[in-house]
């Protein structure tokens, strides 16, 4: 792989302007923390060095990813590079209230060392059911900040050049059409999607198309099962088995669902089998999987070496043919028909945050 070849992969959020590379870096794992472990320095600033001269530029971050050493972390990373880098940040919806999203993003950039976010998204709609994930205040949680000063604080916001872009994560129709009403052009939102989490697909995908929103998709190797390094579900660490693939029965589970944890290990066991058809590694089937749809405008996975990066960057070039297409597609229909259009794959459709 040349870096002329993966430098040329982008493509449009919608129609923002933006430009986004097929391939982005999650960076959750910088700065260490209790959910990924530790993280060396040394090591961040590699992967980004690296990252930037294959042509992957775009760096999604938040200020809640270990309590803004992610930030902190990149920041150092890009010294002396930010030129080259497009950086995304999140910011959570407890801090939504005009003052505190303003404070908020300025001490994002500082963390960053920048003066300006390319893409600044709500992590989460905006609403008690979410904020409550976020925050104990009582007070926060009874009276949720107001979706339209938080929007037209971003808008602000961006009108003084600290934001480039707006955007948000894990929103439903519902709440897009509502940020829309208040005349806010949004250039993205970041939804999981991967073989095993397809529920965006029908309602969704089609009203990001027709309102030229872009989509990037996150967990696209569904935190390493889709990575094949885990040979059964009890061999994953607890925190990644709280989505509703898996009962809710399991530790830190909040769904309450019965899961169909035999339905998606089968559905896991049958992607294998058409990658070793195809001749391919199983993370390069799901990364290709989820690029060959075009309403994704760039799909994250997160790496902590350069082998993983590498790895990651490798898959981007893989085609799949619309056999290979076909069988994926079959084998992960009946766990998209049993988990349905509930985007947040955390909450119980009756309490999901993202309708």
């Amino acid at each position: 792989m040349t870096t002329s070849e993966l430098s040329l992969a982008a493509r449009p959020c919608g129609l923002s302007g933006l430009q986004l590379p097929l391939l982005g870096l999650g960076t959750w794992a910088f700065g260490g923390g209790t959910y990924w472990g530790p993280q060396d320095q040394h090591d961040v600033d590699e992967v980004v060095a690296r990252a930037l001269d294959l042509g992957i530029n775009y760096f999604d971050t938040a200020e809640m990813y270990n309590a803004g050493t992610s930030e902190t972390s990149l920041g150092v990373a890009l010294r002396g590079r930010r030129d080259r880098a497009i950086i995304g940040s999140k910011i959570s919806p407890s801090n939504t209230r005009p003052s505190t999203l303003r404070a908020c993003c300025e001490a994002s950039l500082r963390r960053l060392g920048t003066d300006h976010l390319d893409l600044y998204m709500v992590h989460w709609p905006i609403h008690a059911n979410s904020i409550r994930h976020f925050t104990d205040d009582p007070e926060l949680i009874a009276h949720p900040p107001s979706v339209a000063e938080a929007f037209q604080t971003l808008a602000r916001l961006q009108a003084e050049g600290k934001i480039r872009h707006i955007g948000v994560s894990n929103y439903g129709v519902r709440q897009m059409e509502e940020v829309r009403g208040l005349g806010v052009r949004l250039a993205v939102n970041e939804l999981p999607y991967n073989l095993l989490m397809r529920a965006i697909e029908p309602e969704i995908v089609p009203y990001c198309r027709q309102q030229g929103i872009g989509i990037i998709g996150y967990m696209t190797l569904m935190q390493g099962v889709l990575a094949g390094e885990f040979e059964s579900f009890d061999a994953l660490p607890a925190m990644r088995t709280r989505t509703r693939h898996f009962t809710g029965r399991r530790p830190g589970s909040r769904h309450g669902e019965p899961g169909c944890e035999a339905e998606t290990w089968l559905a896991i066991e049958k992607v294998r089998q058409i990658a070793r058809e195809a001749q391919l590694p199983l993370a390069d089937v799901a990364i290709a999987w989820a690029l060959h749809n075009q309403d994704i405008s760039c799909v994250l996975a997160g790496c902590r070496t350069l082998a993983q990066l590498e790895e990651n960057a490798r898959a981007v070039q893989r085609t799949l043919t619309p056999h290979t297409l076909r069988q994926l597609n079959t084998a992960t229909a009946p766990v998209l028909h049993l988990l349905g259009t509930n985007p947040d794959y955390y909450q119980a459709a009756s309490e999901s945050r993202s309708w």
